[in-house]
């Protein structure tokens, strides 16, 4: 039976992170919003949409969000060219892939910002499909993604592993009745990362790599 290797980008395969809560903090701030850092850091991983309400509240003019969020994506833009994969990246992709899991991109990030993400990657022989925000009517922490990715492969949740660096991946998974794995390359304590749901944490694709043999990816049920 096939299986389903499911991954985040942003801040699990690519050194992203820090970029994006630099762009977002800079476009609140333009917009006259003073939203601490770490809060910025704390909301990454969601859809801009859902990002803002989490920062800001339901309450806030929604007719600012378009403006917000093209000041993020313009800021964003400028560092594409520099957005580098965490060491091994590719290689656990490669590994995976190679285990007879069909690799699936599983993210929050807009068409043209994964597009760049993928360069960095630069692993795109072995990835089946893309699963973004935009396929969906609802973002992470919402399992929509995830279910979606699923059926671009045909896997069923019992058949798959999601690999993510933030809360909201986690709880997508779960809510999706995957089994996650968290990273912490992404800034989220390993606390927070388990009590969302990981089953299982790394510091970073190297690490869980090398400890391949004994994770979820080889003591799978069927492996």
């Amino acid at each position: 039976m096939d299986r389903a290797a499911l991954f985040d980008i942003d801040g699990t395969l690519v050194d992203s992170n820090h970029l994006h809560v630099l762009a977002w903090w800079e476009a609140l701030r333009q917009g006259g919003h003073e939203v601490p850092s770490q809060a910025v850091h704390r909301a990454i991983g969601l859809p801009g949409d859902r990002l803002l309400e989490h920062l800001l509240g339901a309450g806030r003019d929604l007719s600012e969000d378009e403006r917000l969020g093209t000041g993020h994506d313009t800021l964003y833009a400028t560092f594409f060219e520099r957005l580098r994969a965490f060491d091994k990246a590719s290689d656990l992709l490669r590994v995976v892939a190679a285990d007879g899991w069909k690799v699936v991109l599983v993210t929050s990030a807009t068409d043209r910002e994964l597009g760049a993400l993928r360069r960095a990657v630069d692993a795109d022989d072995v990835i089946a499909e893309t699963a973004t925000a935009e396929d969906v009517a609802a973002g992470k922490p919402a399992p929509d993604p995830v279910e979606h990715a699923l059926t671009l492969v045909r896997v069923a949740p019992d058949r798959a592993v999601f690999v993510g660096d933030t809360v909201w991946d986690m709880k997508a998974a779960r809510r999706a009745d995957v089994t996650c794995v968290g990273l912490l390359c992404g800034g989220i304590p390993r606390t927070d990362l388990t009590a969302a749901g990981a089953v299982a944490v790394y510091d970073d694709p190297a690490d869980l790599l090398a400890q391949l043999d004994t994770s979820p990816f080889r003591t799978f049920p069927g492996t």
